[in-house]
């Protein structure tokens, strides 16, 4: 789960997640699950650290696993 960047998380989660893009503000970008509206806020630092993934990960409510298929 290491040295993932900020733009493959954004692309797994709208293409594989049913997320969407709804605003970007300096370093930040927010992601809407069209579903359950949940709010996911992704850094834009290259490469994610592993807590800050795990964190963004559990936030979309996707698991490790599932995550890693899409990789």
């Amino acid at each position: 789960m290491r040295n993932h960047s900020w733009n493959i998380v954004v692309k797994i989660l709208t293409k594989h997640y049913d997320f969407t893009v709804v605003r970007q503000k300096g370093n930040h970008i927010s992601l809407v699950d069209n579903d359950r509206k949940r709010l996911v806020v992704i850094p834009r630092h290259n490469p994610l650290k592993e807590p800050t993934l795990k964190s963004i990960l559990d936030q979309a409510g996707v698991s490790k696993k599932d995550f890693i298929k899409h990789l």
